[in-house]
Parts: C-alpha cells; structure tokens; sequence
C-alpha cells in the first residue's frame, strides 16, 4: 500500500463516519416526536456500510451502502388528553431508542478520530520521510 492510497482509504472513511454522525443526530433530534396527523411517526434510521475498491493495489475504502428505517414498532404512551392521543388515549412517539443513538454516535465518533490520527500519522511519516533527504 504506497502512503498516497491511505489518504484515500482513511478519507472515504472519514466521510463514511460524517455522514452516520448526520443520521444518528437526526434520530436524537426527533427521539421525542410525535406522530403526525396521519398517525406515523418518525422512524429511526440506520447506516450500512460497504467496501470499494480503492486502487489496483487490493485497497478498499468504505462506503454508505445505505439508510434504512428500523423495523422497530412505535412506542406508545397512554395519555388521553395529549393534543396527538388517538381514540383509545395513547400517543404515538417514535421508535428511536436514545440509548442506542447514543452508543452510535460515541462509536462513529471514535472512528472517525481514529482515522483523523492516521492520516495526520501518515502525514507527519511523509514530511519526516522528506526531511531525511535533505
């Protein structure tokens, strides 16, 4: 793997972990709606990843496959004089679990600086690696 191609691999990563850090903080910001008027709620979604090929060399980068909503069922709380309540009482909150999001966006923030730090590794590699030729 030459020095070039791990600025790609770690870039496609970096962006990779950004745009699941968007979507969890997507789910966190509407872990407490409500259904709307027609009765659906707001779904959590879900990141999958996928490797590309990066170079000839056998690198691979990664990539979002996809942004999926959870199967999850809504949560329901009974609360009969709620402006949203249906005829039976209960509200229709979505079916993200904050808990979840949480433990998500600790780890897609982790690695996207773990892949900050190789990259500046990389960089501080390559600059002492042409001082030596001086």
């Amino acid at each position: 793997m030459s020095m070039f191609s791990i600025f790609n691999v770690t870039g496609s990563a970096i962006s990779a972990q950004a745009q699941r850090l968007n979507v969890v903080a997507s789910n966190m910001a509407n872990a407490e709606a409500v259904a709307g008027p027609n009765g659906q709620g707001y779904k959590a979604r879900m990141v999958t990843f996928q490797t590309m090929p990066m170079g000839g060399e056998g690198n691979a980068g990664v990539r979002i496959d996809s942004v999926r909503e959870s199967d999850a069922p809504f949560r329901k709380t009974f609360e009969p004089n709620h402006p949203s309540a249906d005829a039976e009482g209960y509200v229709t909150h979505s079916n993200v679990n904050p808990v979840e999001e949480m433990v998500n966006m600790i780890s897609a923030s982790r690695s996207y600086q773990n892949n900050v730090e190789v990259m500046n590794t990389a960089k501080t590699l390559m600059q002492k690696t042409l001082q030596m030729g001086q």
